[in-house]
């Protein structure tokens, strides 16, 4: 893994949004489609995004 390139904002949007998905797979719609918030969720908290890689794209500040 490289070095962070998602900051706080960044990170707590797609740790929400993360655990709201994932919420969707037990209550609400209980649709499979509520595990696709592991990847907001890994990489908020991970603070490593791979597809700002190819775009040298970061939200840290510097």
């Amino acid at each position: 893994m490289g070095t962070a390139n998602v900051g706080r904002f960044d990170r707590m949007i797609r740790i929400s949004l993360g655990i709201i998905l994932i919420a969707m797979v037990f209550v609400g719609p209980k649709s499979a489609w509520g595990w696709v918030g592991l990847v907001p969720l890994f990489t908020g908290l991970f603070r490593w995004c791979p597809a700002y890689l190819p775009f040298g794209f970061s939200t840290c500040k510097k």
